[in-house]
């Protein structure tokens, strides 16, 4: 008995000294890890490798049902179904770039993305597009809304698009950004005020001021290594030539560039039997294969002769038809700038001997042989074509210019108008108006791939930059109000362009 007792104590002596030390190595522990931090997981945030989202894609079938979860998904798998949900949402509406949001697609959150540059990318493939099938790439950027409350939520905001035709005309002693007098390689005598009789030129030291961003400084040589081995064309009446012609001066910095070549024969632009000069020129800078080239289509129909036996036949004007040089050549071109506008009244159409074609018949309707239903018809017609052709060449950048302002006062070109101001900014100097005033051509490229170079409002404070009264061929009581000095406003039509793409 006392033997069982004694051994009964021994074992309980040898329990209870069991559980003194196990308790004396629980507290040195806790003295040394207050949180038991070797013991317990830690609670921060998931953070997400490209390797961990590579072994689990494959594994991830089932759609994420709308929910909390996909606001904030809480795990690898959320994530990449979120991103599945989302590209297919893509694949089902396939809005294109220039849709609605001027290039930016809005996604439920937590993808925050960057607006997508305006690069013409060879695959036609969108930053944003990339992101969703290859959520890999993007999901380790965003680690920090998984798992928890996005510490920068306050920093998210939706990117917008700048509004470039929205800003101010501001001195800058910089300008121009080429000499008058030195660009005679390009730049034709009759739009070089620098070599007329005019005497004030302050009008080539305004820069035009996006009110919400700044617009990147145009360089010859990054605009050539941006258009690497691409071709910009110019398609449109003589505005679109002064574009052109302006571009050329910006390139070179008004300086003889005799490494440039004429490849107009590329394009058929050469001069034919029975006129003075091509239908256009085409022109490559070797250093980076990058082509400019400029067609004449001051209507943007198409064009062909009612008769072409008979030398004094009248010509058949397609208002529902782009011009055949378009239709021919657009699968070359990586930018392309359309533009019309001045060539749209009676006189000339008659005078060119236009007859106006629908459906490849005369046209019978009389409400549509109105002169401005004409031209709608056919910018709206014209911008759906080339809409229907971005699918088909995903790497082509296409622009509709606005209509630039014509500022006769008193009269039009043949009855005493004039621009004789030399003041700049005297109609004022700031554009604050969201829309554009060309309601028509923002109209057209509503909804569509082509985007809007909206030059108008910019242009009509500009009033002072014209050739006025200075015009080499000038006859008297008659001013060219319509054209623009050069250097001048053309140019910023092309730092415009050189901010987009």
């Amino acid at each position: 008995m006392k033997t069982g007792l004694n051994g009964l104590k021994g074992k309980e002596i040898a329990l209870i000294t069991i559980v003194v030390m196990s308790a004396t190595i629980i507290l040195w522990n806790w003295e040394k890890t207050p949180r038991l931090t070797a013991l317990f997981p830690p609670q921060d945030p998931l953070q997400l490798s490209s390797e961990i989202l590579s072994s689990v894609s494959d594994e991830v079938k089932y759609p994420l049902s709308v929910s909390d979860e996909e606001k904030h998904p809480s795990s690898v798998s959320d994530v990449v179904k979120h991103f599945s949900s989302v590209s297919d949402e893509v694949k089902r509406d396939k809005i294109s770039d220039d849709e609605k949001n001027h290039d930016i697609q809005t996604f439920p959150n937590p993808i925050v993305h960057e607006p997508e540059r305006n690069e013409a990318q060879g695959d036609g493939t969108s930053e944003i597009e990339k992101h969703i099938q290859d959520p890999a790439k993007e999901v380790p950027q965003r680690s920090s809304l998984i798992g928890g409350e996005d510490k920068n939520s306050n920093k998210a905001t939706e990117s917008k698009v700048c509004n470039y035709a929205k800003g101010k005309w501001v001195l800058d002693d910089n300008r121009p950004l080429y000499s008058g007098f030195g660009c005679k390689q390009w730049l034709s005598p009759m739009w070089a005020c620098r070599m007329m009789q005019r005497t004030d030129f302050s009008y080539e030291k305004l820069r035009w001021q996006p009110k919400d961003c700044q617009m990147e400084e145009f360089e010859g040589s990054k605009f050539l290594r941006r258009m690497q081995s691409k071709t910009l064309a110019f398609v449109g009446d003589s505005l679109g030539r002064q574009q052109f012609q302006s571009l050329m001066c910006m390139i070179t910095g008004g300086k003889e560039a005799l490494d440039v070549r004429d490849v107009g024969a590329e394009y058929g632009l050469i001069v034919t039997e029975g006129n003075a000069r091509p239908s256009g020129w085409a022109y490559r800078f070797p250093s980076t294969n990058t082509t400019i080239l400029y067609y004449w289509s001051a209507s943007l129909c198409d064009i062909e002769p009612i008769n072409i036996n008979n030398p004094e036949t009248e010509y058949a004007m397609h208002l529902d038809r782009p011009p055949a040089f378009l239709r021919q050549y657009i699968h070359r071109f990586d930018v392309l700038v359309l533009n019309t506008g001045h060539h749209w009244n009676r006189g000339k159409l008659n005078a060119n001997k236009w007859v106006m074609h629908v459906g490849g018949k005369p046209n019978t309707d009389r409400k549509l042989a109105v002169i401005w239903v004409a031209k709608n018809l056919t910018i709206h017609s014209i911008v759906s074509w080339v809409n229907s052709q971005l699918p088909k060449y995903p790497g082509l950048k296409a622009f509709f210019r606005s209509i630039s302002p014509r500022h006769f006062f008193g009269g039009e070109w043949n009855t005493g108008g004039s621009c004789d101001n030399t003041t700049p900014m005297s109609i004022g100097k700031e554009i604050l108006g969201e829309e554009s005033s060309d309601e028509n051509a923002a109209s057209a490229v509503k909804g569509t791939g082509v985007k809007l170079l909206d030059i108008t409002g910019l242009s009509q404070l500009r009033d002072e930059a014209h050739i006025s009264r200075y015009s080499l061929t000038a006859q008297p009581g008659v001013q060219d109000c319509l054209h623009w000095c050069l250097p001048g406003v053309p140019d910023t039509w092309n730092e415009l362009i050189f901010a987009q793409i």
